[in-house]
């Protein structure tokens, strides 16, 4: 059974197993001959909100009709054997209109989605969409409790106590979806006179997945630097609760092309986006605008050098690595095109204070990328990152180990996850050592922390080794697409990396690479020479300031 067919497959047996507890309900010579189906469909009723009774969501207006075929069930449990319980008919007719009116609930709580926060003048306060969830379990309960009456033929009172509950709960949920609607329509109304009151130089235009958020935590503390007012717009509502736990500037959140125009004020100058989607689009359209990709990292990555960059007026990036990287690519950009601007995350990494062959048991960072999401950008090294990381315990080296953040949604790099931090405790156990993982180095820890807590990098093709070339460390970078031989060709900056050969699955020269990592750094010259060429030839006092000074000169 595959993922996308499994909640298929159970909405069938439930709705089957209801319909069987309906019919043997009603030919039966026992309320027993129901009891089998009509436990089946409410147990895996049950089994399908498991994630909303540990807070998570429970769709409104899904499962109705076994539900209600389930509440038709204990009536002719009663009418069939024996008589009705009047209280009881009366919980089943009330259970049976707060199951119903889940559809409404639904929709109008699709339509009660966020306009804006933090942004005076339109009149809406904090956001907080209306708990369906919480409605639809205790509905659950409801038909789970008429269903157990029904069957023992007793405390009718109760089941009718529950449903009504239950009903009270599902109207007080469509009035406040009803309420936050009118706020949203308000919200709505006043947006464009706010904006323009508002007067920002600039917008944030930013549309990711949910639980990309690095992508503008990245860039906000620098655009608050600029001093100028701004806001963020996002597209999509995991987005905007996001962006509006980072920052206290205005976030507006705009779905569809036709609301950009409700968002493009007299006094915008310019729009900064941090990654290349499609929906970017929307906003570029816009020409007296100038439109400025800071993209959230830059490395060797085939998405690095994406043909979609063109679009844009002015991309920032760190160093002359990246225009050369867009024309060996045959990708062809005039000059004019590019900002060297550096990067300002890394002017708080700490440059390394002595060679790594003065220190005795060097605390090692492992950032393994995640898989991509199109196979030609699949530079995991999770899948051998336990016997890397095995390797470096054996010789007597602390980790700090941070996988991107994506890498939690895939079943096969999560499980490799867990399988590395289960060596990093009972390592930890045995020998004692403090090796970093899990909330700490994920959440709790910044990048440039977890950088300045090592002493050395095993990563893959990813921005975070380019943003390590800042403290001039030593670094080994895990070749996955192509073998060792052929790594430098396709990624240049592996020409200052210990390059670990995992092509195919297989390790293959780890000692080596581990022992001129470890101890005598043969690369440490030319490491600091490429430094330059990625990240800017930017004195470093002024590191940050540089890229302020240019995003200034466009607004």
């Amino acid at each position: 059974m595959t993922s996308k067919s499994g909640p298929l497959v159970v909405s069938s047996v439930i709705e089957v197993s209801a319909l069987a507890a309906l019919l043997l309900a009603a030919v039966g010579n026992s309320r027993l001959w129901a009891l089998a189906p009509a436990a089946l469909a409410a147990g895996l009723l049950a089994w399908t909100w498991r994630g909303a009774l540990r807070g998570g969501p429970a769709a409104a207006g899904k499962a109705v009709v076994p539900r209600v075929l389930l509440l038709a069930s204990a009536y002719l449990l009663g009418a069939v054997h024996g008589g009705v319980d009047p209280a009881l008919a009366l919980g089943i007719a009330v259970a049976g209109l707060a199951v119903l009116s889940e559809e409404a609930m639904a929709t109008l709580s699709r339509s009660a989605y966020p306009v804006s926060a933090n942004l005076p003048g339109t009149g809406s306060g904090p956001y907080r969409r209306p708990n369906t969830s919480r409605a639809v379990l205790v509905n659950g309960a409801a038909v789970l409790v008429v269903l157990a009456c029904a069957f023992t033929d007793t405390l009718g009172v109760i089941a009718a106590a529950v449903a009504a509950v239950a009903l009270g709960l599902s109207l007080l949920t469509v009035y406040q979806a009803l309420t936050r609607v009118r706020a949203r329509r308000t919200s709505e109304a006043n947006l464009s006179a706010a904006l323009t009151a508002y007067e920002p130089a600039f917008v944030l235009h930013w549309t990711a997945p949910a639980g990309t958020a690095y992508q503008i935590t990245m860039w906000l503390p620098y655009l608050e630097r600029l001093g100028r007012k701004f806001f963020v717009l996002v597209r999509g509502e995991a987005n905007f609760n996001e962006a509006v736990a980072l920052t206290k500037a205005p976030v507006v959140f705009r779905s569809r092309l036709e609301d950009m125009d409700d968002v493009v004020t007299p006094s915008m100058r310019a729009a900064f986006y941090v990654n290349t989607a499609t929906k970017n689009n929307h906003l570029i359209r816009y020409t007296n605008l100038t439109h400025i990709q800071l993209n959230h990292g830059d490395s060797d990555k085939v998405p690095s050098y994406n043909p979609a960059f063109r679009i844009y007026d002015k991309n920032f990036v760190a160093g002359q690595a990246a225009i050369d990287r867009f024309a060996a690519n045959g990708v062809s950009m005039p000059a004019e095109m590019f900002s060297v601007v550096g990067r300002p995350q890394v002017e708080n990494v700490a440059v390394a204070a002595k060679p790594i062959a003065s220190i005795a048991n060097p605390r090692v960072l492992y950032a393994p990328t995640w898989s991509g999401f199109y196979a030609d950008s699949n530079y995991s090294s999770l899948p051998v990152g336990y016997d890397i990381i095995k390797a470096l315990v054996a010789r007597g080296c602390s980790i700090v180990f941070r996988p991107h953040p994506y890498s939690r949604g895939s079943a096969v790099l999560n499980r490799e996850c867990e399988r590395i931090q289960a060596l990093l405790v009972e390592d930890r156990r045995v020998n004692g050592r403090q090796h970093v993982f899990g909330k700490q180095a994920e959440s709790k820890m910044s990048v440039v922390d977890c950088f300045n807590a090592s002493d050395v990098l095993v990563s893959d093709v990813s921005s975070v080794v380019a943003d390590y070339l800042y403290s001039e460390k030593p670094f080994a970078m895990v070749a996955v697409s192509t073998s060792a031989t052929t790594f430098t060709d396709h990624f240049p900056l592996a020409r200052v990396s210990y390059v670990i050969d995992a092509h195919g699955g297989r390790l293959q020269g780890l000692d080596g690479a581990l022992d001129d990592l470890l101890n005598s750094d043969p690369l440490a010259a030319t490491r600091q020479e490429l430094k330059k060429y990625y990240l800017g030839d930017i004195p470093g006092e002024r590191y940050a300031q540089h890229f302020l000074d240019e995003a200034s000169r466009y607004l």
